[in-house]
């Protein structure tokens, strides 16, 4: 099965769908989750210093047995880690994590602290060999054009709350000038049966003899989404990646868009954020 890469606007191409790894423990099943999913032909793993499973993920991509190029890592840096000198020195340690020579995407995880110092080690790492492309998480307000004008090397992507209920539209309005996409985290709506049931999903789903959640996860491809649904179960590994041999129609595609809802499943303020996010560092 073959899946389909984006261009970035670096000229870097990335695998547009993978594996994410939040809150999967470290360890054995970490490991056996990317392992399961390289195995399937998945070749982008997103994981971060905050998801303290780093090691667990490098690990299982040397023992698959693939060569490095062929696997694009993303991690992302904690606001802890922001500021010059301190993000150059957090990228080390975060090599030296997942056991490689460079970083395929490294995002900024949230939207405080010194973004704009760690902005500029981010670029420094790029033109080291150390990453290859560099991006954004989180950034919504304001401070998304703050960082984007100030940058010398744009954003390659943006990972937000992105499904049919929250398309962001206007998200991806803003970041056009700059050729940024969007990477899609509760790509399944935070596994909303309200949303996984709509019963445009499943009169498609019947259509073109697929589930729902893979009607859905076709509807990211085709609109140009980078997706990594979570999931530890080999089966519906395999159910989330068998989206490749069909393609809906541009009828269909605009059905869906009228599902938008505006309607996030994370609803937490810039302040409250702020406030949650401060206090916690992740450990080395």
């Amino acid at each position: 099965m073959t899946q389909t890469y984006l261009t970035l606007n670096d000229g870097n191409k990335i695998p547009q769908f993978g594996l994410g790894v939040y809150m999967v423990p470290a360890g054995p099943e970490t490991e056996k989750a990317v392992l399961e999913a390289l195995k399937l032909g998945v070749r982008h793993i997103d994981t971060a210093h905050a998801y303290q499973n780093e090691r667990s993920v490098g690990k299982a991509v040397k023992e698959s047995g693939l060569a490095r190029e062929e696997i694009w890592i993303t991690s992302k840096l904690w606001p802890s880690e922001y500021g010059e000198g301190k993000t150059a020195a957090a990228i080390d340690k975060m090599l030296a994590r997942l056991d490689t020579d460079y970083i395929d995407l490294l995002l900024l995880h949230q939207q405080f602290g010194d973004y704009l110092g760690a902005w500029k080690d981010m670029e420094k790492a790029v033109r080291a060999g150390k990453v290859r492309s560099i991006g954004i998480s989180n950034f919504e307000s304001d401070r998304l054009e703050e960082i984007c004008e100030a940058a010398e090397i744009k954003p390659a992507v943006n990972q937000v709350e992105c499904h049919p209920y929250w398309q962001q539209r206007g998200l991806k309005k803003r970041m056009a000038k700059y050729g940024t996409i969007v990477e899609s985290w509760y790509p399944l709506g935070h596994g909303d049966q309200g949303l996984i049931d709509e019963p445009l999903f499943t009169k498609l789903g019947q259509k073109y003899g697929k589930t729902n959640v893979q009607v859905i996860l076709r509807w990211h491809i085709q609109e140009g989404n980078v997706v990594f649904p979570k999931t530890t179960n080999p089966r519906h590994m395999q159910e989330n990646f068998d989206i490749f041999d069909f393609a809906l129609t541009e009828e269909e595609m605009d059905e869906i868009r009228q599902l938008d809802r505006k309607k996030r499943f994370y609803n937490v303020s810039l302040a409250d954020q702020e406030r949650m996010l401060g206090a916690w560092k992740p450990a080395d």
